[in-house]
């Protein structure tokens, strides 16, 4: 399981900066967030390449929505026909550096690839 922190929104920095933790955990976890009052909405399936290169990790991905009660060649519903493209770092805290190296690398993917901070409070909006 992977919480990931709020977003520390800073103008000066190139990047979006959040805290994440990682745990592993047993089958019973669907069960264990239910009951503290989690819903479930659905499940999706990533498909698409991840690559690195030094710390950085780029995945290129598309989410298909599982649909219960299909056949499973059928299953999968593209919840978008746009690919995510997302690149992180994982770096101890202080390290200002890193925005800098992901800043660089997204510069040598335009203009293929418009890399930007995302703005979550405003897609929460959506529906």
């Amino acid at each position: 399981m992977r919480y990931l922190g709020q977003p520390e929104v800073d103008i000066r920095r190139p990047t979006l900066v959040r805290s994440c933790m990682d745990c592993a955990c047993t089958n019973g976890i669907l069960d264990f967030l239910s009951e503290m009052g989690f819903r479930l909405e659905f499940e999706y399936i990533a498909k698409g390449y991840m690559f690195r290169k030094g710390r950085m990790k780029i995945t290129v991905s598309k989410l298909f929505k599982i649909v219960p009660g299909k056949q499973q060649d059928m299953a999968n519903e593209a919840i978008s026909q746009s690919y995510i493209v997302e690149l992180s770092v994982v770096a101890p805290t202080g390290q200002e550096n890193v925005g800098e190296e992901m800043r660089v690398f997204a510069e040598q993917l335009k203009p293929l690839v418009q890399l930007e901070k995302i703005d979550y409070k405003r897609l929460g909006n959506l529906p």
